[in-house]
């Protein structure tokens, strides 16, 4: 007992310290057979035996041709089905207050955790359980899919280091293009013209903005100009990972550093940079012949400097010409020498840049988003995040031959918060006068105090705790060299606490398995996992998953011998999954089941004048809530053929989820809703089915050309989704939403522009009418015209959401891309793209429609007007809200179909001969570039971030050594 308590004691250390060089643990040769198997859920099997619905990439291979710095990145050009947001077109939209990453099940080395606290360089595989009978063990938070991920563990005897030093510069793509002040304010004026009003800035105005006179009176503001923007910043990162053992253990740890910059380039935002530190230790020792024992232990230490403000979100909304008569910045010599007033309020200012120029502003902007920059503050957000696991693997194959027992825990602890100075400054609002031809400054009007007070705040404070357990007993045995028999009896659970949230996010399930297989010719699996949810009634909360597959290797019978095929594994498989993460409805995810009252103030009045609260039902009672069920049958080929020269994999799933819930029943009787404050006795039941039907595939081909040896890799998934049933009364069909796709657009079919020819017009006032024959607009706003018109589909006359038709889905079906690896001698070519076709987008926001108070963009220019009625790209102006404008509708559809060139990098390897070192073992050097092309239709829509920091292209030199 002491033995062991010491190497318990050992395994932990050794999974704290990455300098555990001398440590003695397991077998070398198991971790390489490992590294051979493909990992799935809870267990490793060998590629040529797996039964579809899954795909792998080797992330240790790939990383020697392609650097990266997110775990996932691009992996949507290796992996069919895989679309970078979802598996199979599963929406993981809303999962829970306590985990609503948009995300399917991420488990990392055994444990649910956030993808993105792992490096690529820690990771050894990453693996996408795609198929419902992959994933069934895992329970009901893991039926719309499952990511894992390995890191990766000491395989080397004695000592081995490897160093990747990257430094790269982000430079952006585009940047939103708005107006001047001068051009803004004459269509300004315009617009103020077609709403019937006067104008609002004089042609002096207009004038003096433009010619640039005095920018601080008359301000004319680029915010994405060089001022304020970098067009380039870098980011740079280490890596050292060591790894060695000997006997009896062996240990892998990863120590990173990264540092990446910011595009602003004034004031505290200038100094924006965000870094992180992370280590990553995994142990493995071999306590015994029969005792094997692991430990995996990581830390990461995140900072987000950053200045106070929303620069970006103002940059897109903040007029070129506001804060009118004030500029962001003014300098304090245009103050007249002899207003000694305004001198004496500006010499007690606290924030006067460089002690030259104050923050200018008016009543209604008391803050400016240059002004932030400089004396807003600064705030630090901090991420600490810490994870461990253990476990141990007990080889019971002297009782029953075949038996293993495998069982871990772990716990992980994440906390965040932000530090600030929280500066709060004045604006100083500026009275202008004009001598002998020269503006100056002969009052200023303080807006607000100023507080600095030194002292640093913490705030938003978040904390999240993970516990995670599992333990199964594994059989793998082989009969009379023919007959293979796996089993597994599991009991697996994890449960999330978050500040803020009363309710755990909880998966609690058991799992038994079995598997038969003739000679790795036909093979039959079951699986059942035994679920739990808490968020339905008792009496209902338990439920089983059952999967069935079958498979069949055809390359291995005999008249498939001497043939082009080298491997064909036909599989097909069936499944009906209990899942509870769409148990939900808004944001309330617990006690559904339940009839719920609500309580109001100022309800009923009596003749003495008291008041009593209003107590009225919200939903009435369904113990019988259930489990929405993904209902699904696959079928999967696989193959290889010619000598491997060709390697294809095809899977067409059809998948149901049966059972969404919905509050008010339309097979209820009407007069059970509807009632006070809108009380309705109805329950919650389950309904509404979504079907998603496709395909997905991926075909590799690799050949020797001469001295360069090609591969070529293919992937793709196709995906149609459609609700095959939906709870409605509807009076149009055009309204109907069943047998439409899930991600519909719901939206107008644009005619065009309405025309003077559309009106008539009042001899005696000249307002215009619209005209009797046409349909009565009731969408919003005055029509006029230069506003865009609709058909009226259903045919009552009237304009109005009757009239909305399916446009198109948000998503694309068609999901593809590409890679391919040149290797010539020692050096390697490596690239990657990616498409996405037959989606579609409403491109209606405010940087492409512009009404009311909105900065104009340079689509400004596209306005109808009578002159440019038959060119016009955009509607007439407004200062009044246009709802009727504004609306989605084929005006402002486009589609989102586009290719991207995601990654090309050249690497060159030393040759051995050229090192000629006995410390250096291996030497790279490589140049990569991300994102660098995008070919569409709408490019520039798509490369232009509004409100947000601007996208960017990185171009990366990078060196790896090893030691």
């Amino acid at each position: 007992m002491k033995r062991i308590n010491k190497n318990i004691f050992l395994l932990a250390m050794m999974a704290a310290s990455p300098l555990a060089a001398n440590a003695q643990t397991t077998n070398g040769a198991d971790s390489v057979e490992a590294k051979k198997k493909v990992h799935v859920a809870f267990r490793d099997m060998d590629a040529d035996k797996l039964l579809g619905g899954v795909s792998y990439v080797d992330m240790e291979e790939l990383q020697k041709k392609d650097y990266t710095t997110g775990s996932l990145d691009d992996l949507y050009a290796l992996v069919g089905g895989w679309n970078g947001n979802n598996l199979w077109g599963m929406d993981t939209e809303k999962l829970d207050n306590n985990d609503n990453s948009n995300m399917p099940l991420v488990i990392i080395d055994g444990v649910k955790r956030p993808s993105n606290n792992v490096l690529p360089s820690e990771i050894e595989q990453v693996t996408f359980l795609k198929g419902a009978q992959a994933v069934v063990l895992y329970g009901p938070k893991a039926a719309k899919g499952a990511i894992l991920i390995t890191t990766k563990r000491g395989t080397v005897d004695g000592l081995q280091v490897q160093v990747n030093a990257n430094t790269g510069f982000h430079v952006a793509k585009e940047f939103p293009e708005y107006l001047g002040s001068a051009e803004y304010m004459t269509l300004y004026n315009e617009a103020r013209a077609n709403d019937g009003l006067t104008p609002r800035y004089s042609q002096q105005d207009i004038y003096n903005h433009a010619s640039g006179v005095n920018p601080y009176r008359y301000p004319n503001v680029n915010y994405y100009s060089d001022e304020y923007i970098r067009k380039v910043y870098n980011r740079s990162d280490v890596t050292a990972e060591i790894q060695g053992g000997g006997q009896r253990a062996h240990f892998y740890t990863n120590i990173n550093y990264y540092r990446s910059e910011d595009l602003l380039n004034f004031g505290n935002a200038k100094d924006n940079y965000t870094d992180r530190f992370s280590v990553r230790g995994n142990v493995d020792l071999t306590l015994n012949k029969l005792i094997k024992c692991f430990a995996n232990a990581s830390a990461t230490f995140y900072n987000n400097h950053k200045n106070k403000g929303d620069f970006w979100g103002e940059a897109s909304s903040m007029r070129p010409n506001f804060p009118e008569n004030a500029a962001p910045l003014i300098p304090i010599d245009m103050v007249d020498p002899y207003a000694s007033n305004a001198l004496s309020i500006l010499g007690k200012s606290l924030n006067l840049l460089d002690g030259k120029y104050f923050p200018g502003g008016t009543k209604a902007n008391q803050t400016n988003a240059i002004a932030d920059c400089y004396f807003g503050g600064k705030t630090t957000g901090v991420s600490r995040q810490f994870q461990f696991d253990a476990g141990l693997i007990y080889d019971l194959d002297k009782f029953v031959k075949g038996l293993s027992f495998k069982t871990q825990f772990a716990i992980d602890y994440a906390a965040s918060y932000d530090l600030s100075y929280d500066n709060k400054y004045a604006v100083f609002i500026p009275t202008w006068s004009n001598y002998n031809s020269n503006d100056v400054i002969v009052g200023i009007t303080q807006q607000n105090d100023e507080i600095v007070s030194g002292h640093m705040v913490m705030s938003n404070s978040k904390y999240r705790q993970t516990i995670s357990w599992n333990g199964h007993f594994d059989y793998d045995h082989t009969f009379a060299g023919k007959h293979h028999v796996t089993g597994m009896l599991l009991g697996n659970m994890y449960t999330t606490t978050s500040s803020g949230t009363y309710h755990r996010y909880t998966n609690c399930n058991l799992g038994l398995l079995g598997g038969y297989d003739y000679m790795g010719r036909y093979f039959a699996e079951v699986a059942l996992a035994g679920v739990h949810s808490s968020r339905l009634a008792e009496g209902n909360r338990d439920a089983i998953s059952p999967s069935f597959t079958l498979g069949w290797n055809i390359a291995k019978e005999n008249f498939m011998k001497d043939t082009f095929v080298d491997d064909l594994m036909l599989s097909a498989s069936y499944s009906d999954l209990n899942e509870d993460i769409d148990v939900y409805m808004g944001d309330q995810y617990y006690y559904l089941y339940e009839a719920q009252w609500k309580t109001s103030g100022g309800g009923f009045s009596w003749n003495e004048g008291n008041h009593s609260d209003i107590t009225y039902s919200t939903i009435g009672s369904n113990p019988a809530l259930d489990f929405i069920h993904r209902k699904e049958y696959s079928v999967s080929l696989r193959g290889s053929f010619f000598n491997r020269l060709i390697s294809a994999d095809l899977t067409f799933f059809n998948s149901d989820m049966d059972g969404f819930i919905i509050q008010n029943p339309s097979m209820f009787p009407s007069h059970l809703s509807g009632g006070i404050n809108g009380s309705s006795f109805k329950p919650a039941i389950n309904n509404n089915i979504q079907n998603r039907k496709g395909i997905d595939f991926s075909v590799t081909a690799q050949k020797q050309l001469g001295k360069v040896h090609a591969t070529l890799g293919v992937v793709g998934s196709y995906v149609k989704t459609k609700y095959k049933k939906y709870d409605e009364i509807v009076e149009w069909d055009n309204l109907r939403v069943e047998g439409h796709a899930i991600d519909a657009i719901r939206g107008y079919k644009c005619l065009g522009f309405y025309t003077y020819d559309d009106f008539d017009k009042n001899e005696d006032t000249g307002k215009l009418t619209l005209k009797s024959d046409l349909p009565t607009p009731k969408i919003g706003g005055t029509i006029q015209p230069g506003d865009l018109k609709y058909e009226d589909v259903n045919g009552d006359r009237v304009l109005d959401t009757n009239d909305l038709v399916d446009l198109g889905t948000w998503s694309s079906p068609l999901h593809l891309g590409f890679n391919l690896t040149l290797k010539y001698k020692n050096f390697t070519l490596f690239m990657l793209g990616n498409g996405q076709f037959g989606g579609k987008t409403v491109n209606n926001g405010s940087y492409y429609y512009m009404s009311g108070e909105n900065k104009y963009s340079v689509n400004a220019r596209g306005r109808w007007t009578p002159e440019t009625a038959d060119v016009a790209t955009h509607p007439r102006l407004t200062t009044l809200s246009s709802a009727n404008n504004a609306a989605a509708s084929t005006f402002w559809l486009i589609s989102t179909d586009r290719f991207n060139l995601r990654k090309l990098q050249i690497t060159y390897d030393f040759p051995q001969e050229v090192l000629k070192s006995k410390y250096v073992k291996a030497l790279s050097i490589y140049l990569s570039g991300n994102d660098l092309l995008t070919i569409s239709k709408h490019r520039k829509i798509f490369e232009t971030s509004v409100g947000y920091a601007p996208q960017t292209r990185f171009y990366n030199l990078g060196v790896k050594v090893t030691l």
